[in-house]
């Protein structure tokens, strides 16, 4: 699921990461053979979107799918009643855009830029060097959007049928297998979050969810800092 924040990120300061380095980043464990390593290079050029640009609109059909290699970008849909629901941020170095890109069938959502952004473009002949010239790359992205896919089955399960303290565990679970850093000496890992992003996933009021983050932090289970959360297994 994609990840979000109430407040824009700012591109970072360190040069951003190469197709190939994003791509390795993206599936841990994958070595890519030289040569085709130099022709993802070359077909997937970069593009940067100044903060609030969209890159695609929902209804429109992608001719390519995209990783972010700087920056963030965030997926929204509008609702019936014209309000923006915010799906995830996206940030470096996740792919976003597949299903619109592979069904060929208009995206449900658009994608706009939070902050100065940088992503890279991957069309048709991207798609096919990385699929057919990358030995395991299929396996690696077939298994990252089935994880995907078993998390926002868990969102909907929680949703459905569970209270809301296990709602909120649900949805705090799944921003930090997504986007929690590695644990520091004493095992906790910074996850980056808001209320407003975890009552969303949780289908739970922000006043409900800053007493349950509250009474968490009590208990010694997470730790509160501005914009983010400290977590622990």
């Amino acid at each position: 699921m994609p990840p979000p924040s109430s407040s824009s990120s700012s591109s970072s300061s360190s040069s951003p990461l190469t197709a190939v380095q994003g791509l390795c980043a993206s599936f841990p464990g994958l070595a890519l053979p030289s040569a085709p390593g130099l022709r993802v290079e070359a077909l997937m050029p970069a593009r940067r979107l100044p903060a609030g640009r969209v890159l695609f609109a929902q209804g429109q059909t992608p001719t390519a799918f995209y990783m972010v290699e700087d920056g963030e970008i965030e997926a929204r849909f509008a609702a019936l009643d014209g309000r923006m629901s915010v799906l995830e941020h996206v940030r470096a170095p996740r792919l976003f855009g597949l299903a619109a890109f592979i069904t060929g069938k208009p995206s449900r959502y658009e994608a706009a830029a939070v902050s100065d952004s940088r992503v890279r473009v991957i069309g048709e002949p991207a798609y096919r060097v990385l699929m057919d010239d990358w030995p395991g790359f299929a396996r690696a992205l077939m298994r990252e959007f089935a994880e995907r896919f078993e998390g926002n089955l868990r969102l909907l399960e929680a949703a459905r049928h569970l209270g809301a303290e296990e709602r909120f565990g649900v949805a705090l679970r799944q921003l930090a297998e997504e986007r929690a850093a590695p644990p520091d000496a004493e095992g906790w890992r910074s996850l980056r979050a808001t209320q407003a992003e975890l009552a969303q996933l949780a289908h739970l009021s922000r006043q409900t969810v800053n007493q349950l983050l509250r009474a968490a932090q009590a208990e010694g289970r997470l730790r509160l800092r501005y914009g983010r959360i400290d977590v622990r297994p």
